[in-house]
């Protein structure tokens, strides 16, 4: 049986260059860098590589701005926090946009609970954050403006551009979530305007245990966790050597083969979805159409009249791996949050799957996995009594109703 991995959006298989550069720092060269002998310089030595390589993907003007962690939510924590916290003498209202990470949004909702605000903008039916309703939210309380590069769930690329100067000239700090971009799309954290920008290597073939938070030499912030003095006394506690050296491997291949990975995605995505969806009747594909708007690694899909679960548990049985639900709600039966932001009615929204081609997946397994989903929503709906009340015109399509054929 073909196996085909279609999740990369929530983890990637880590580059063997990675791998073979973080073997000596799991052995040999185990030592805490901030120890004064030579295990201790080894590893602050390989701390600086890893800065400089992670500066270098996102055009960060000094290494220094590069501040490692645990992982995306620890940098998003402490992203949205520490700048919060650092400016509440100034003011206490924070602008997001209704389709952020739930990182981003627990975050927001912490912090209303210890007297902060926040204004949470609306997008469009594709999921685009407009730059004028962003300008429309801001007070003379505003001491952030949080929004994502790229959309975890639909994969909608933002103008973050444009509202990065709307907060430049209003003298507001920015965050960018490229979370969902980074490695894959090309990123200068300068012309973007961002003051605080975070992301994840695994996402681009780095391991996980590593978390970056980018941090302009202008940007407030107030620690979290508290200790040591290491990052710069921005996170304490020991780095993770071996994880930032993979991951600044896997930064240096990113930064250097990324437009071709994404290229050969984009090739993949468009694929998927004409095949998808000339075989499969009443499909609809959630976010903009694959593109210069889209990112190449995320294919949204619902299904009508069919639930997604039972397409993700048998495609795994197919030997094909995709995603019911953005990885970080997919273990709750909650309907997205970005779905129900963009208009998708909640039966239609149960029906949903991410298919999110990598680096490494072929045209053929691309017809594996057409002509395999087609057979399966196929099985699906013959035990859908929906399904089975719209062949017998009971029941009307949300997809393509009667009115519109």
């Amino acid at each position: 049986m073909r196996q085909v991995y279609l999740d990369h959006q929530s983890a990637t298989p880590v580059l063997p260059e990675a791998e073979e550069a973080m073997r000596p720092f799991l052995a040999e060269r185990f030592g805490n860098p901030s120890s004064l002998h030579q295990h201790g310089v080894q590893a602050r030595e390989a701390l600086a590589t890893g800065r400089a390589q992670m500066a270098a993907l996102i055009h960060a003007e000094s290494n220094e701005e590069i501040i490692f962690t645990a992982d995306g939510t620890e940098s998003a924590n402490l992203a949205i926090k520490g700048a919060a916290w650092a400016s509440q003498r100034r003011g206490n209202h924070i602008v997001l946009s209704q389709t952020e990470h739930p990182a981003v949004i627990h975050s927001v909702e912490f912090l209303e609970k210890h007297g902060f605000t926040c204004t949470r903008v609306r997008v469009d039916h594709q999921g685009f954050i407009d730059p004028a309703d962003v300008r429309a939210a801001l007070t003379d309380k505003t001491i952030l403006i949080a929004a994502h590069l790229v959309n975890h769930d639909i994969g909608t690329i933002e103008p973050i551009t444009e509202i990065g100067e709307i907060a430049g000239k209003e003298g507001i700090a920015f965050y960018v979530d490229a979370e969902a971009g980074a490695g894959w799309l090309p990123i200068d954290v300068r012309a973007l305007g961002a003051n605080l920008l975070s992301f994840s290597p695994h996402r681009f073939h780095g391991p996980r245990g590593v978390g970056v938070l980018y941090r302009n030499r202008g940007a407030r912030l107030t620690s979290l966790l508290h200790g040591g003095d290491q990052e710069n006394g921005w996170r304490a506690g020991i780095e993770n050597v071996p994880a930032i050296v993979g991951a600044g491997v896997a930064a240096e291949i990113a930064l250097r083969d990324g437009p071709q990975w994404s290229a050969h995605c984009l090739q993949l995505q468009q694929q998927l979805w004409h095949g998808l969806k000339a075989s499969i009747p009443c499909l609809q594909l959630n976010g903009p159409e694959p593109g210069p708007k889209r990112i190449a690694t995320n294919l949204n899909i619902s299904t009508e009249f069919i639930e997604g679960e039972s397409q993700v548990l048998l495609c795994d049985m197919h030997g094909i791996a995709v995603a019911g639900a953005a990885s970080c709600v997919s273990k709750s039966l909650k309907i997205s949050h970005v779905l129900s932001a963009i208009g998708v009615p909640h039966g239609l929204a149960q029906g949903t799957i991410i298919l999110s081609p990598g680096k490494d997946n072929s045209r053929e397994d691309m017809d594996y996995v057409i002509e395999v989903m087609t057979k399966i929503v196929e099985k699906l709906r013959e035990m859908s009594p929906t399904w089975d009340e719209f062949k017998k015109g009971l029941t009307d399509s949300v997809i393509s109703p009667k009115s519109s054929r």
